[in-house]
C-alpha cells in the first residue's frame, strides 16, 4: 500500500509522519507490524521526528545509513530507498517494511513492502 500527505512548504521534514499514519489507517496495521523503516532523511531533523513523533525505534530506522550517509540522487530518491529497503530487509530476514521521503513542497509520501 502507498499513502501520501501535504503540510506547509517550510515544514517539509515532518512531512512523512502524516503520509506514514494515514499508511498505517489504510492497512490496519501499527508501527510494530514492521520491521524495518528506511526514512529519506535529507537532513538529520527528519529522522528525530520519525522517532519521536511515530515512535520508530531507532534500532529499526535506515539500518544501513540514510540519505546522508548513503546519498541523495536527484530524481532517484524514491527509488534508492525502495532498494535499500529491500535490501535491508533481506539481510535481515524481515518480511515488512516502510519507506518514506518527504517533497521540497511540504507533501510526502509513504509506501509498504512486504517480502513474500
Amino acid at each position: 500500500g502507498a499513502a501520501w500527505a501535504a503540510g506547509p512548504g517550510y515544514r517539509f521534514p515532518e512531512a512523512p509522519v502524516p503520509a506514514v499514519k494515514r499508511l498505517l489507517e489504510k492497512l490496519n496495521l501499527t508501527i510494530a507490524d514492521f520491521d524495518l523503516f528506511e526514512n529519506n532523511e535529507a537532513y538529520a531533523l527528519n529522522n528525530v521526528l520519525y522517532h519521536e513523533l511515530l515512535d520508530v525505534p531507532y534500532e529499526k530506522l535506515n539500518v544501513n545509513g540514510g540519505a546522508i550517509a548513503l546519498g541523495h540522487p536527484l530524481g532517484s530518491s524514491g527509488s534508492r530507498i525502495i532498494v535499500t529497503l529491500l535490501n535491508a530487509l533481506q539481510h535481515s530476514g524481515g518480511k515488512r517494511g516502510i519507506a518514506s521521503i518527504c517533497h521540497g513542497t511540504g507533501g510526502a509520501t509513504a509506501i509498504a513492502i512486504e517480502r513474500v
